[in-house]
This record gives C-alpha cells, structure tokens and sequence, in this order.
C-alpha cells in the first residue's frame, strides 16, 4: 500500500456549479443543494479508489472558485442576492476554497455575460499545477475550452479528473435547456467523472457518500394563513397578485387571467422556491419576455 500523500487541487467553474447545485435543488427528486464539504469528501474519496491508495492519504491542498459577480448595486436589485452571495462566500472559506470573481458586463443587447473567467482558471489552474505539484487536479466543469489546459497539465505528469453532469433545465424565459459534457474533453482528462449517473445510482443503493453531497435541511417551511381572499386577480401599473396554479423543476405559473403567467425560481424573492406550495398568495411584477409574452418577475409570498 502507498503511504506517499496524494496532492489534489480543486477548480470550480462557478457557474457551472451554480447550474448543477440550483438542478439538484430545483430540478431534481433530491430537492436540495450540493454541499461544499461532502463534495470535497466524495472527491477525496474518489481519487483514493482511482489512485489505488487509502483516503487518509489523499488531501485535498488548494481549491479555487471562479465566477463572474453582478456588481453591489446590480445585486442589490435582486432581493436579498446580496445576503445569499455573502453566505455562500462564507461556505467557501470555510472549507479554503480560494474566490475569483471578475465583473459581469452588460452587452449592447441587455444580455449579462461572463468574461475572461475560463481563461484566468485555464491559467491559474495550471500555474498552481506546475508550482504546487498536484497529483491529481479536479475540474469541475463540462467545458471544450479547457481542454487546453488539461492538456498542459498532462504534461506535468498530473492526473486531471473532470466532475461533469448531463441534464436539463428551464431558462427563466421559459426555455428548455440541456447541458452535456464536452467528449473532446472527456477524452483528455485521466478520470472522467458523470456524475448525473453515479449519484442517481448510488442514491438508489442510499449510498451514505451520495447523502452526504447534499446540504442537509436546517429548517421547516413556516405555514402561513391567508385570512382574507380575494375573487379577482389585482393589479396596479405593472404589479400584481395572484395564486399559484402549478409548480414544476425549478418553474411554475401563476393564475392570473386572461393568461396564465410563467415564473422561475430565480424571480422568487426572499422565500425558496421548495417552500412554495400550489394555492400559495404572491404577488409580483409584470414584465416581458424575449418573445414579448408577460411573465412574473420578483415573485414575493404574501
């Protein structure tokens, strides 16, 4: 057996992850979020079983998280978005993962777009890599763009494991999305890791690993009691109230006639969207989509 400690680096894509964890809180049977520490554990445990070595000597030894970031007043529009960044960013410390934010610019069109970021993990990741002497560098990411890095990496002698996950989901104009890994990268990376599959798998055997990649609940859904109804749909310049008619994965409408309004879960304010139940008062503003159709935006409980 080898006593030599095997080094791990670990680099998130943090929109990529943001997309996997709202999937498995909002998409998926699971209901919850990924947790940071029992990812790092799982993935611990992971390169112990492909390396062929015992857990206790595989550690993980630097992590970093990349994302675009709305700036403060941006965020500061979105509800409580602010509070929810910092509480994350307090999740990252505390497991000593290393934070890279860079701007989220606005393109002539109105469209928010992350810029540069692949391309300053690409390099960090690799800089860290040939300074630090990985073993084992895990990308969670199913981007093509990194196979150059990856590539790179290789030449170091480090064995590089992708994390990546294949899904759909509901933009919150409506559409539907699905979202695979790159095969070229697949094709470079050492341990190629799906995910999807190995959860769904390993939850159905309740796999004690697997229950612990998700964030455990911490609190019940408060029940609240509409004393007063009403039989017509309200609203005033744009804002509304309504009930909700149907939820789906991470969607849902709202009955509000002569149409029926379409909302996702990143609209709902200062309530998770799990806690909202069909029946359930809210109000709302009225706002077009791509397509010009009204939908509900800053979806409150009342």
């Amino acid at each position: 057996m080898q006593d030599k400690l095997v080094r791990i680096g670990v680099f998130y894509d943090g929109n990529y992850f943001l997309q996997v964890s709202n999937y498995y809180a909002y998409g998926h049977q699971r209901k919850r979020r990924i947790s940071i520490s029992g990812l790092h554990e799982f993935i611990r445990e992971q390169v112990a079983e492909e390396e062929g070595v015992d857990a206790r000597f595989c550690r993980i030894v630097d992590a970093h998280y990349f994302r675009g970031r709305l700036n403060a007043y941006e965020a500061s529009q979105r509800g409580d978005t602010l509070y929810w960044d910092r509480v994350f960013d307090d999740i990252l410390m505390s497991e000593g993962v290393t934070t890279h934010y860079l701007p989220v610019r606005t393109t002539p069109e109105g469209y928010k777009q992350e810029r540069g970021i692949d391309v300053w993990l690409a390099l960090e990741a690799f800089e860290q890599a040939f300074y630090k002497r990985f073993d084992v560098l895990v990308l969670i990411s199913s981007d093509g763009d990194y196979v150059p890095m990856v590539r790179k990496v290789n030449t170091l002698g480090t064995r590089v494991m992708a994390l990546t996950w294949e899904f759909e989901y509901t933009t919150d104009n409506g559409q539907r999305m699905t979202t695979r890994p790159s095969q070229d990268l697949l094709a470079e990376v050492t341990y190629p890791m799906a995910m999807h599959g190995i959860i769904d798998q390993r939850i159905a055997r309740n796999d004690t690993a697997i229950q612990r990649l998700f964030v455990q609940p911490d609190h019940k859904r408060s029940t609240v009691v509409q004393e007063e109804r009403y039989d017509e749909e309200a609203v005033v310049e744009g804002h509304g109230e309504g009930e909700i008619m149907s939820l789906k994965n991470g969607y849902g409408f709202i009955k509000f006639p002569p149409n029926n309004l379409f909302f996702h879960f990143t609209n709902v304010l200062d309530t998770d969207f799990n806690e909202l139940r069909v029946g359930d008062r809210v109000e709302f503003e009225i706002e077009k989509d791509d397509e010009g159709n009204d939908v509900a935006k800053s979806v409150k409980l009342l």
